[in-house]
C-alpha cells in the first residue's frame, strides 16, 4: 500500500470491526427452536436411503423427509464431469504427443539420466 497516512486501513479496520459487530448482535440475539433429532428405534441409514430415490411417498420411509439427495448427486456428477473436462482440454499436444498441462513442474520432463 503506498498510502503514506494510512486512513485506508483505518477504514478498511473500522468496516471490519462493524461487520464483526453485526455478526455478533446476529448471533447472540438468535432465537433457534429446539433440534428435532430422530425417533426411538428407527433406521437412519435406512431413511436416508429411501430419500434418495424419493420413496418416501410410497409408504416405505418411516422418518419424512424430502426428495433432494439425488438433484444433489446428479450435480455432484455433473460437477465433476466439468472438472475432468476441463483438465483434458488442458493438455496440449506438441508433435504429436501429449504434454501435461503443468509441463514438467512435477516431472524431470522425460530427460535421459537420474533414477526411474
Amino acid at each position: 500500500m503506498s498510502n503514506e497516512n494510512g486512513s485506508s486501513r483505518i477504514v478498511a479496520a473500522v468496516a471490519v470491526g462493524a461487520l464483526f459487530a453485526l455478526m455478533a448482535i446476529t448471533a447472540i440475539t438468535a432465537e433457534f427452536e429446539e433440534a428435532a433429532g430422530f425417533p426411538e428405534g428407527e433406521s437412519v441409514v435406512h431413511n436416508i436411503g429411501y430419500a434418495l430415490f424419493n420413496l418416501g411417498d410410497h409408504g416405505v420411509a418411516t422418518i419424512p423427509s424430502e426428495g433432494f439427495l439425488a438433484a444433489f448427486l446428479i450435480v455432484a456428477v455433473a460437477l465433476d464431469v466439468a472438472v475432468d473436462g476441463a483438465i483434458y482440454l488442458a493438455k496440449r499436444e506438441e508433435d504429436g504427443t501429449i504434454i501435461s498441462a503443468v509441463g514438467s513442474a512435477f516431472t524431470d520432463g522425460g530427460r535421459d539420466g537420474g533414477e526411474r
